[in-house]
């Protein structure tokens, strides 16, 4: 088995080598991960500029792009068979309910599902990176259980894991995405010249987080595997719509 690995944390990122030496124990691994950290960079493609593909002292290749263009180079342009999986991670912090939509780790998983390749998205809940050996482990269990068992149609897994020791986790969840309060506003600073800048704010607090929701599922220490779709279609309001055209 051959498994493309990328993230948005970037090619030096210790959640990368921590999932890199856990799946090289189960199948060959090649690694193309962005050059810098690309995090909240979402599905975007860079189409102003050209690429580029280094290989570093580790054996991973970086690219001054994005995870989407990472996924997307190697797989059209660099390799020269299909890998059978695609995995992005191990992201530090959360990917849950809205921050799926931002998320340059989902992103990654999402383009390699986008090429046909079945892929995971793999992140620990907490940015203290103390556990990222749980969610490397988590990830090898997948892969193994999808080498013994292959889906029958194409798979987008979105897989959270709680900060904890591996012993600790109280199983795995099948959740949906939950969704969060609105974000909070912008910073409003100066910078060292005096101008005023702009940060983005915090993402909001958990709002639709009861059972069944990925936020449930972690706060009760339990990994929570999410399966995505692409189609954002709300067919519920078409007919409204034609109405409304009328």
């Amino acid at each position: 088995m051959r498994i493309l690995l990328s993230n948005d944390d970037g090619y030096f990122a210790p959640g990368l080598a921590c999932l890199a030496e856990a799946l090289s124990a189960i199948a060959d691994i090649i690694v193309v991960a962005p050059e810098r950290d690309r995090s909240g960079a979402s599905n975007s493609l860079t189409l102003d500029r050209p690429l580029n593909l280094h290989k570093a002292h580790n054996g991973f290749y970086y690219v001054n792009g994005t995870p989407t263009d990472c996924v997307h180079l190697a797989v059209t342009g660099m390799l020269d068979t299909l890998p059978d999986m695609v995995v992005s991670g191990i992201n530090a912090g959360a990917n849950m309910g809205d921050d799926t939509i931002y998320s340059g780790t989902v992103a990654a998983a999402t383009e390699g599902f986008l090429l046909g390749i079945p892929s995971l998205a793999v992140s620990l809940t907490s940015v203290s990176d103390e556990n990222f050996s749980t969610a490397a482990r988590v990830a090898a269990d997948t892969v193994q259980r999808f080498k013994d068992n292959k889906f029958n149609e194409p798979i987008l897994l979105n897989i959270n894991v709680p900060d904890v020791a591996y012993e600790q986790l109280q199983g795995i969840e099948v959740t949906r995405l939950g969704r969060r309060h609105k974000a909070e506003a912008v910073v409003k600073s100066q910078s060292p010249r005096g101008e005023t800048v702009y940060w983005v704010g915090a993402a909001g607090l958990a709002q639709d987080a009861g059972e069944g929701t990925d936020f449930f599922a972690i706060q009760h220490n339990r990994v929570s595997l999410t399966p995505l779709q692409i189609d954002l279609t709300r067919y519920g309001q078409m007919d409204t719509v034609k109405q409304w055209l009328k």
